[in-house]
C-alpha cells in the first residue's frame, strides 16, 4: 500500500449521528452519554459527530483475545507501561474519541495524568495501537483511522486483516508496509521485545 502517514484522511463509520454544529458536546458530556449507553460501543470524531459500533461476530471477538492476551502478557514481563483493550477510550489531541482494539501506553505518559483523567476517556493518543478489521469493515475506513492515530502520536500501529492474512505497518511519515505470509510479527523497536503470534488470529479456535 502506498500510503505515506503524515496527516487524518476522511473516515467512513458504520453509523454517524452528526451533531456539530447544533450540538458540541464537551469531554465530560461525552464521557456521560457513553456511560448511560453502555450497550453501544461509542466513538467521537475530531468533527464531533457520533459513530456507533456494532458489537463483533465470535471470530473476530476470539481473535481480538489473543491479541490483547498476548499484548498484557509482554506489557507485565516488560514493565514500562501498560496494554489496554478495546473498551477503553482516548482522547486524542485532535478531539476525538477513539477505542482502539488493543493499545499500550508507556508509564512515564500514564504518570503524567492525574487519577481523575485516567478513571475517564485517557487524554492521550496511545504509543502502540492494534486496529483487527471484521468482515464488516473496508480497508479504505480501517486506513483511514489507522492514519489518524500516526497523525496524534502513536508511534506504530497494526491493520490487522484476518481475511487476507496481512498486516499493514503504520508509522509516521514512512509508506504503509503491507506484510503478508507471516506467523509472527515484530514491534521492535517502538515496543522491545514484542512479538505477536498470528496463528491464531488467521485461524480462531472456534
Amino acid at each position: 500500500m502506498s500510503v505515506v502517514v503524515t496527516e487524518t484522511e476522511p473516515l467512513e463509520a458504520y453509523l454517524t449521528v452528526h451533531l456539530s454544529p447544533t450540538i458540541n458536546l464537551t469531554d465530560d458530556q461525552f464521557f456521560e452519554l457513553c456511560q448511560i449507553n453502555r450497550d453501544l460501543r461509542l466513538e467521537r470524531t475530531a468533527k464531533g459527530d457520533i459513530i456507533i459500533m456494532p458489537p463483533t461476530g465470535g471470530e473476530t471477538s476470539n481473535r481480538n483475545t489473543s491479541i490483547i492476551g498476548q499484548l498484557y502478557n509482554w506489557a507485565t514481563r516488560e514493565g514500562s507501561g501498560a496494554a489496554f483493550d478495546s473498551s477503553a477510550g482516548f482522547r486524542l489531541p485532535d478531539g476525538s474519541n477513539r477505542s482502539p482494539d488493543a493499545a499500550w501506553v508507556s508509564h512515564e505518559r500514564l504518570a503524567r495524568l492525574t487519577p481523575e483523567q485516567k478513571k475517564k476517556f485517557i487524554p492521550l493518543c496511545p504509543d502502540f495501537v492494534v486496529e483487527l478489521m471484521s468482515p464488516t469493515d473496508t480497508l479504505s475506513a480501517a486506513n483511514a483511522k489507522m492514519i489518524e492515530y500516526i497523525a496524534n502520536g502513536a508511534r506504530l500501529g497494526w491493520l490487522i486483516d484476518p481475511e487476507e492474512e496481512a498486516v499493514y505497518v503504520y508509522r509516521f511519515g514512512a509508506s504503509v508496509e503491507e506484510l503478508r505470509n507471516l506467523t509472527e510479527i515484530s514491534a521492535d523497536p517502538e515496543l522491545p521485545g514484542f512479538r505477536l503470534g498470528l496463528s491464531d488470529i488467521w485461524k480462531p479456535s472456534i
